[in-house]
């Protein structure tokens, strides 16, 4: 489990970064660029709610691989990803997405049922602030 090291200035806990990966089915892809052009109010608002910053997501289109990032900024991650995944509006949105993509952790069966993780965690090796 992470713990933030030194707080920021303002008191609060430092950004954890993450970064994740996921296979996107190929025949997906138009699909799954036009949902992420208007993602679902309610889901972003929930993401911000959750402590989730500087969120982006990168398709390879050699491997078909989605690479997300983003900085979490609270001090509770596992209660926010609980939080957030009693939403149901992000519970159908993980319905909608998960059935275009293929999960790289032995295991996983969707988003919305937890432990192990859908998109699998990558090892930071490198960070230049």
């Amino acid at each position: 489990m992470w713990k933030p090291t030194s707080p920021t200035s303002e008191g609060r806990p430092a950004a954890r970064r993450f970064a994740q990966i996921v296979k996107l089915k190929p025949e997906a892809l138009k699909e799954y660029k036009e949902v992420h052009a208007q993602v679902w109010p309610e889901v972003l608002k929930q993401i911000k709610d959750c402590g989730i910053e500087d969120y982006s997501i990168y398709y390879d289109d050699n491997t078909h691989i989605l690479f997300a990032t983003f900085k979490y900024t609270g001090s509770d991650y596992e209660g926010d990803m609980k939080h957030m995944a009693e939403n149901p509006r992000v519970r159908e949105w993980w319905e909608m997405t998960d059935k275009w993509q293929e999960s790289m952790v032995p295991g996983a069966v969707s988003s919305e049922a937890g432990e192990p993780s859908w998109w699998k965690p990558v090892e930071e090796v490198f960070y230049l602030p």
